[in-house]
């Protein structure tokens, strides 16, 4: 399959020779419009950009309906990262730090670290949560190691991000026997093979070559397959309608104290996108007894 989409993509794929599918996820303009948001030294961007990319990965082989996200909180330094990708593929992401921020990042060291990926609709109260055991320093093998546990299914993943692109490359060892995607006869050796071609590829690679001629570079041996491409996004799900529903949540008490603090407005700015939301009296007390306040967001990028 030829196409001209070589960043901001999603590319699923099936080695037919092996029995072995993949996702390969290349992106540009939306990781930089995520890593610009804020100066991350230079260890959190690459950690940020890593788990941007995952976020998409993690949605290829799935039946997504609202978003996946993965958050990482610790008490040190590093407080937390959150990234997500929608059923729209719509990505944003950030993190927050302290500036004794280490470097490298080992996951494994992190005090009281906690990770979990979260999938579903929040609003609809329908959300699958795991949690990732933080036993390995990078986030790869992080991840290997939750899908070893959760589905019982080998899995393999690269991760590598920089300044200009993130990338993310994961592969998955199909039934030997019976199911989606079983090959007739089973190769006893065709998931080592694909591991030793996997392990011929650096970040710096990664990063620097398109993912078609990548994909052949490594693969073309076992006869690559790909499906239709899926375009991904920089884009936040923030709405007027969801600080609202914060604002109802926090109780007249506090909404009341906000107005006094700010000579009679509230304004809410969204850390992913920086959307401006204002609430002046007659909006607040709208939002207060259930309606809908009469104003009209404010956009300041």
């Amino acid at each position: 399959m030829e196409t001209v989409l070589v960043e901001d993509v999603l590319h699923r794929f099936v080695l037919e020779r092996a029995g072995v599918r993949g996702v390969l996820v290349r992106l540009g303009a939306a990781w930089r419009e995520v890593a610009g948001r804020a100066d991350y030294p230079a260890p959190l961007r690459e950690l940020l950009g890593q788990s941007l990319a995952a976020s998409a990965l993690l949605t290829g082989n799935i039946k997504l309906e609202g978003a996946l996200s993965i958050e990482l909180k610790s008490s040190g330094a590093l407080r937390l990262l959150f990234t997500e990708c929608t059923d729209q593929g719509r990505l944003r992401g950030l993190a927050r730090w302290n500036d004794s921020l280490p470097g490298p990042l080992d996951l494994a060291a992190l005090p009281g670290a906690v990770m979990a990926i979260t999938i579903g609709h929040a609003e609809r109260g329908q959300r699958y949560q795991g949690l990732v055991e933080l036993n390995q320093p990078e986030l790869a093998g992080a991840l290997e190691n939750y899908f070893r546990l959760s589905e019982q299914l080998p899995a393999r993943l690269l991760l590598a991000a920089d300044g200009e692109h993130a990338v993310g490359l994961m592969l998955q060892k199909l039934p030997g026997e019976g199911g989606h995607g079983a090959v007739e006869v089973e190769d006893e050796d065709a998931w080592d093979r694909v591991l030793h071609l996997t392990g011929t590829l650096g970040s710096e690679e990664m990063l620097a070559i398109a993912p078609e001629q990548l994909l052949y570079r490594l693969y073309h041996e076992e006869t690559v397959r790909m499906f239709e491409p899926r375009p991904l996004a920089f884009g936040c799900s923030c709405s007027r309608e969801r600080v609202e529903s914060m604002l109802r949540s926090l109780g007249r008490d506090e909404v009341e104290a906000a107005l006094a603090a700010r000579d009679g407005e509230i304004e809410v700015i969204c850390e992913f996108c920086a959307q401006r939301y204002t609430f002046d009296r007659i909006d607040a007390e709208h939002v207060l007894v259930g309606g809908v306040s009469a104003d009209t967001p404010t956009t300041s990028q």
